[in-house]
């Protein structure tokens, strides 16, 4: 589909814990995809970046039968967009190396931590994942 592996695995690692975070152990979501409508859900305590300040809400988390089924609708997101918009992350796809791809995410909004691109970077640095993208 075009979306770097190291980005793939960065995230899930970041957004995860490593698989050991609440949502992704007992409900198979590796990247903290919020629920909408009807679909499958849990819901959870999160930090999220509001106003300059960290604050916890509780949100809407997607459930997945498996960490497949997360992995695949991660990447049906990146190609398909969002109902209100489907070229929201068409820069990540485009993006010639997973730096690109980090900051392409933080601008369309994927999370709301003003440090989320640094932090995937960081991860793919650390961990060597852009190995995956060759």
């Amino acid at each position: 589909y075009g979306v770097l592996p190291s980005i793939i695995l960065g995230q899930a690692c970041l957004e995860s814990n490593f698989g050991q975070a609440t949502l992704a152990s007992q409900y198979h979501n590796l990247f903290g995809v919020k629920a909408f409508g009807n679909q499958p859900k849990v819901n959870l305590e999160t930090q999220e970046y509001l106003d300059g300040q960290w604050v916890t809400i509780q949100g809407d988390f997607r459930v997945y039968n498996s960490w497949e089924e997360a992995m695949d609708d991660h990447t049906r997101l990146f190609v398909n967009g969002v109902d209100w918009d489907p070229h929201k992350y068409e820069p990540v796809l485009q993006a010639k190396d997973y730096q690109q791809a980090a900051k392409a995410l933080q601008k369309a909004g994927y999370a709301t931590d003003p440090t989320y691109a640094d932090k995937i970077i960081s991860m793919i640095k650390e961990y060597q994942l852009d190995r995956f993208d060759e």
